[in-house]
């Protein structure tokens, strides 16, 4: 068990109500400055019990190895693990929890607004009218596609996805889904919901794409060249995923190419790098990872970081623990 007031590193600035309590409650070093790169990070984590990381901490076995014998807890802000080499903290006896429950709805919300935007094209139509380029309303201008009657794809079919299929459901989209398993047959009769077994099948009849499966060797580019061959030409792929999911330079070539008609972004494979060819693109639609950026939702990330913590402190078992 850690001493009465263990040592706590974050690396990111939080709400500031969450950064008062951790105050309160630890011996808390806050970075109010840019991220950490990785010798800032390495040396850090040397004098800390716990760390609170974001998505941007790498922290895989050899930063891990580096840290010494002091390093307890890594108490992820966030959902995904993916920068966190979890079988390194296993063998150096490191906890790790992340946030999970709570980005939920947000992230659905923000997978619509995608949906909404590449296919009607918003984010375009914005950029013209700021750049003075509006010459006033026109029966053949900025003419978008209706959701109305369009097939959603659903990749991941978990919290996320099913919350995204409740919203497009509500826009009169129908929903089509590929998951490791399948839901609640009420769940499908609820959501009027089609069980696709085989993604291909799935990418093939789907008017719009949504990627709302965990990012894991498994899915590493799971969306590469042959499977955006198989979407239809004037299909989206919509991502709030993780952005290696799908493979960028892939995407790029089937957007130049007219394989499919557009996409919409919110995670890309090496931000905060944008390419810059999807950014002078207006066919693709870019937000910068704002799935869960809301204020109830980052107190609320922040709380599960705190629950985490103070569990550990305790000696108890993490209420949040993956690994």
């Amino acid at each position: 068990m850690p001493s009465a007031r263990p040592r706590l590193l974050v690396t990111r600035r939080l709400p500031e109500s969450v950064e008062a309590q951790m105050r309160a409650e630890f011996d808390t070093e806050i970075n109010a400055g840019p991220p950490l790169d990785r010798a800032r990070l390495a040396e850090a984590l040397k004098g800390c019990d716990a760390l609170a990381c974001t998505v941007g901490d790498p922290l895989d076995a050899e930063m891990l190895a580096a840290a010494g014998e002091r390093l307890k807890l890594l108490a992820n802000f966030g959902v995904g693990v993916d920068h966190i080499d979890l079988a390194a903290a296993r063998a150096r006896g490191i906890l790790v929890s992340n946030t999970p429950d709570v980005i939920t709805d947000d992230t659905a919300d923000v997978a619509l607004a995608l949906i909404l935007g590449t296919l009607r094209g918003l984010s375009s139509g914005e950029r013209m009218l700021r750049a003075g380029g509006w010459g006033g309303w026109g029966p053949t201008r900025q003419m978008g596609r209706s959701l109305t009657g369009k097939t959603l794809g659903i990749v991941g079919m978990g919290r996320i996805g099913l919350a995204v299929a409740v919203r497009a459901r509500a826009c009169g989209m129908r929903i089509h889904y590929h998951n490791r398993t399948r839901v609640a047959a009420e769940t499908e009769r609820a959501l009027a919901a089609d069980y696709r077994e085989d993604l291909d099948a799935l990418l093939a009849e789907a008017d719009v794409v949504s990627l709302n499966c965990p990012y894991s060797r498994e899915t590493h580019h799971l969306i590469d060249a042959r499977r955006l061959g198989l979407m239809r030409r004037d299909g989206f792929l919509i991502n709030t995923a993780r952005g290696a999911i799908v493979d960028q330079e892939a995407l790029i070539a089937a957007l130049e190419q007219g394989t499919i008609a557009g996409a919409g972004l919110d995670v890309y494979p090496n931000e905060p790098h944008v390419d810059p060819r999807l950014i002078a693109r207006d066919d693709v639609m870019l937000l910068p990872h704002l799935g869960s950026a809301t204020v109830e939702t980052r107190i609320a990330m922040g709380e599960k970081v705190l629950a985490n913590l103070r569990a550990w402190a305790r000696g108890e078992e993490l209420p949040d623990r993956v690994a």
